[in-house]
C-alpha cells in the first residue's frame, strides 16, 4: 500500500499558501447514484497521519478513518451531483460543479488545492497529479469522506429502489446490476446518458 506524504502540500506552503484543500471524488464511473466530491483542509503540521487512498482499505477501516478526518480537519465539506445534474452537464461537468460547491463551503477558505488529476475552473493555485489519493494526505482524507458518504447514500437508495443491489455494487456495472436493469428497467436514480442505461431507453425497432 502506498503511503501518502506532504510533498504536494509543501509545494504550496513554500509559496505562502498554508490552507491547502485536498479534493477527491467517488462514483464517476457508476451507472446510478450521484458523483460525490469531498474537500478537506488538514492542519499543516506535516506529521504522519493514518489516512490512505479509500480504494485500498476495507469498508470498516474507511469508516473509522473518515471519522478521524472529520475530527482533525480544519474544514471539510461533501457535495453530491445527482444523476439529473450528471445527465445535464455530463459527468466531468457535474464533477466540477460538485467540487466547486464543496470548496465554496470550506471555512476557513482554502488558499490552494491538490486534486486527484481533476483540473478545476478556479483561480486558486492547484496541483492535479495522477493518483493523488495515494500520494497526498489531504487528497487521501478527501477520498475517505467522498467514498464513505457516497456508499452510505447508495445503501439508502437500495432501500428506496429494491432489487437493483445498490448496497452491494454501489451503482457500478456489476453483472447483478446489469441483470437487474434488464429485468426492472431504468430507475429514477440511473444516469440516463450513460451507455448501458441509455441503450435500455432507446425505442425498440419494429419488425
Amino acid at each position: 500500500m502506498t503511503t501518502p506524504d506532504w510533498s504536494f502540500e509543501r509545494a504550496h506552503w513554500r509559496r505562502g499558501c498554508f490552507r491547502v484543500a485536498g479534493v477527491d471524488e467517488a462514483g464517476r464511473g457508476a451507472w446510478a447514484g450521484p458523483v460525490t466530491v469531498a474537500a478537506v483542509i488538514l492542519p499543516n503540521t506535516a506529521q504522519d497521519l493514518p489516512f490512505r487512498d479509500s480504494k485500498q482499505l476495507r469498508a470498516e477501516v474507511r469508516t473509522e478513518l473518515a471519522a478521524e478526518v472529520r475530527r482533525v480537519a480544519l474544514s471539510w465539506a461533501v457535495e453530491h451531483a445527482p444523476p439529473e445534474e450528471i445527465d445535464r452537464l455530463n459527468i466531468l461537468g457535474a464533477t466540477h460543479a460538485a467540487a466547486m460547491r464543496a470548496i465554496a463551503r470550506l471555512d476557513p477558505k482554502p488558499q490552494a488545492l491538490v486534486t486527484d488529476y481533476l483540473r478545476l475552473p478556479t483561480d486558486l493555485p492547484y496541483s492535479a497529479p495522477a493518483h493523488a489519493d495515494a500520494l497526498s494526505y489531504s487528497v487521501a482524507a478527501a477520498s475517505l469522506l467522498a467514498k464513505t458518504e457516497r456508499d452510505a447514500l447508495m445503501v439508502q437508495l437500495d432501500l428506496e429502489y429494491p432489487g437493483y443491489g445498490f448496497a452491494g455494487h454501489k451503482g457500478y456495472g456489476a453483472p447483478q446490476h446489469r441483470e437487474a436493469l434488464a429485468e426492472l428497467g431504468v430507475s429514477a436514480v440511473h444516469r440516463r446518458t450513460f451507455a448501458p442505461v441509455a441503450r435500455l431507453l432507446e425505442p425498440k425497432l419494429l419488425g
